[in-house]
């Protein structure tokens, strides 16, 4: 199992670039499994602690049955457009999957759950702005950047 806490041990400077990536808006975006097998894609806020990277739901909500279900989800970043003048000043886009282990719910009934990581990705424009530049760090294989034209 890895966690937010073991890519920021292995990885700070990547990390740190992911989490300010989530941090651009307040609201990102969440894809999990409807029943049928068909994505959902639902918004949802991040909480980048020491330790986690958690979310939440309201009580009842579909996203959260869908991960009760299915636990498999994708995270993705607020999108933010590449400037036009200087591409290459673009944070770029980070987007992280994993599965998500269900907490003790809130006083409110709510739901929370904790991420555990299977992939970290961030594509940014790579200077000079001809080509892509995708880091990816997988739990026992680290960090990879490539380039594609």
């Amino acid at each position: 199992m890895a966690w937010w806490s073991d890519l920021v041990e292995e990885q700070p400077e990547f990390a740190e670039r992911v989490r300010a990536r989530f941090a651009v808006g307040k609201h990102g975006t969440m894809a999990t499994l409807r029943r049928d097998g068909a994505p959902r894609i639902s918004g949802t806020e991040f909480d980048f602690g020491a330790d986690h990277l958690r979310l939440g739901s309201m009580t009842g909500a579909r996203k959260a049955m869908d991960l009760r279900r299915d636990p498999r989800v994708a995270l993705h970043c607020a999108t933010e457009d590449t400037p036009a003048d200087d591409p290459t000043s673009w944070g770029g886009d980070a987007k992280i999957s994993g599965i998500a282990h269900e907490e003790t719910p809130a006083d409110d009934g709510s739901h929370r759950f904790r991420i555990e990581l299977t992939e970290v990705v961030l594509t940014r424009v790579g200077d000079p702005p001809d080509h892509l530049v995708i880091e990816s760090w997988h739990p026992g294989r680290g960090l990879r950047r490539r380039e594609r034209r």
